[in-house]
């Protein structure tokens, strides 16, 4: 991080309405934006964002900069200003500058391969690497099952069996946690997250939830975004509040993870072909051949049907509240 008098770079690590948690060569400091953030068409930093900032001993920092983003998590934001009506459909972005995407779920009854699926495709649309972490080994006796359903989604990603508390296969992870790369986690809760932090920081930094025994669900302990620097210079950013639904352009993701489906698409007869009953379709050709499966086809078309009807239920959501906002005014 470059100092020029009192203009210094630093990273965000946490955003709290206004105020922002900053890293930087003074260590933790907090800063404000500068007043031309305000105007229209303004880039926002957030967790992960590298920023340029006027440095202040005495208070609060200001950022003056954002600089360019080589990766990101962005989810659609709906906008409106009279009942009924939508102003705008924009891009939220939610992290930043990451490397990796730790994609973590557990080798028990919470593993579900359709939301690896969905996570997988939101990791490939926001630029970096995805990364399969699959949590708790010491506790299967069928690993080799549960990686061929994996792999069996894109050959575009890595896969990592480990057990945090045991040390089973964190050694495989060590190429990823090198000085200067940042990680963000995915995962819902119970996989794991936070004990797989602690374990990669060597102490705990994160909470660890109660796991039900009966369905092998947690509770969720990080309540907002975070960057976590540890000693080692890896940075990792936890994400709540990332869902599978209502994400910027996720449909390309989805399209990216299932290429192998897509790329049938041309070959078809009919330009507008639904792949459904129409003659000499690549699609139901390649499936009667056995080229791709009938399940992988029909989750292709449901991932594509519930990010469009995410979509769909923000605008009406979007609706509602300006509705009730206008009629208590």
């Amino acid at each position: 991080m470059k100092e020029n008098g009192t203009q210094m770079h630093a990273i965000v690590c946490e955003v709290q309405r206004e105020l922002f948690t900053l890293i930087c060569e003074q260590g933790e400091i907090h800063a404000k934006l500068r007043g031309a953030f305000y105007k229209e068409n303004s880039i926002f930093p957030v967790v992960g964002d590298k920023v340029l900032i006027h440095f202040n001993q005495n208070g609060d920092s200001i950022i003056e900069k954002v600089f360019e983003r080589k990766s990101k998590f962005s989810r659609t934001d709906f906008s409106g200003h009279a009942a009924g009506y939508v102003k705008t459909i924009k891009e939220q972005v939610l992290a930043a500058n990451f490397d990796y995407v730790f994609i973590v779920d557990s080798l028990n009854k919470n593993f579900n391969v359709n939301r690896i699926t969905r996570y997988i495709s939101l990791a490939l649309k926001s630029g970096a690497k995805p990364v399969v972490i699959l949590t708790k080994a010491d506790l299967c006796n069928n690993v080799d099952y549960y990686i061929k359903e994996v792999k069996s989604i894109s050959e575009k990603i890595d896969i990592c069996i480990i057990s945090a508390k045991s040390g089973i296969g964190m050694k495989q992870l060590d190429s990823y946690l090198k000085r200067g790369s940042t990680i963000v986690l995915l995962g819902s809760s119970g996989v794991g997250k936070s004990t797989l932090v602690n374990e990669i920081a060597g102490e705990e930094l994160m909470k660890v939830s109660e796991i039900r025994e009966d369905d092998s669900k947690g509770r969720h302990t990080t309540t907002h975004r975070q960057l976590i620097m540890l000693p080692s210079g890896v940075a990792i950013i936890d994400t709540p509040g990332i869902r599978e639904l209502g994400m910027w352009e996720a449909s390309e993701g989805i399209d990216d993870t299932f290429s192998d489906i897509t790329e049938l698409f041309g070959d078809c007869k009919y330009s507008n072909c639904t792949h459904t009953t129409e003659p000499s379709c690549a699609v139901k050709k390649a499936i009667e051949n056995k080229i791709i499966s009938n399940e992988r086809w029909k989750l292709y078309c449901q991932l594509k049907n519930e990010d469009e009807w995410g979509k769909n239920k923000a605008i009406y959501t979007s609706k509602q509240k300006l509705k009730n906002k206008i009629s208590r005014t």
